[in-house]
């Protein structure tokens, strides 16, 4: 005989806190001391559990709301006073360009747990900042191609970096609702 709806929901209930309960240690943002010698690259740094994985997670969420809501409208022209859709896209651009700079922050963050990737990723830091700006000028339609490219540039550095380093980085495109939009 089939369990009760009642029983079934508590026993799916169940289940998904146990799960839950397994998992949240594991996502834990609480970090661990490394041994501080010299010859450590982030001894100054907390040691971050999963730190390439984390890496990787984010900066592909980065470099895809990029590439998709930044760069491939760009290249369209879409940015351009009088084109059709101008005013959607810059606030998707925007948007992006805040979201973008959130997950690329959280990714160097992420890269300083481990002693190689945080040397490759520490040249990118003033890259990631001006993505900062980056949102505020394409809302105002100020962007220049200047700021286009250098953006390019360090989405390519960071994706560079990665990958010289074991931690591959590709377009993870978000939805619209995770950068912010409806």
């Amino acid at each position: 005989m089939l369990s009760s709806p009642s029983r079934l929901g508590h026993g799916v209930l169940a289940v998904l806190m146990s799960a839950l309960l397994l998992l949240l240690p594991a996502c834990s943002s609480k970090t661990k001391q490394t041994s501080s010698s010299p010859a450590s690259a982030s001894a100054s740094q907390d040691k971050v559990r999963f730190a390439k994985t984390k890496f990787v997670a984010n900066a592909s969420l980065a470099s895809g709301a990029v590439y998709q809501w930044i760069y491939k409208p760009y290249k369209a022209g879409t940015f351009q006073k009088g084109a059709r859709g101008r005013t959607a896209a810059l606030v998707k651009g925007g948007l992006a360009a805040a979201f973008a700079y959130n997950r690329f922050k959280a990714a160097i963050r992420d890269a300083q747990g481990d002693p190689l990737l945080s040397k490759a990723v520490a040249p990118l830091t003033g890259g990631v900042d001006k993505l900062k700006d980056l949102g505020s000028k394409i809302k105002g339609g100020n962007a220049t191609d200047s700021d286009f490219n250098q953006i390019q540039n360090t989405v390519n550095g960071v994706k560079n970096a990665g990958s010289q380093n074991g931690a591959n980085v590709t377009d993870n495109v978000p939805s619209l609702k995770q950068i912010g939009g409806s």
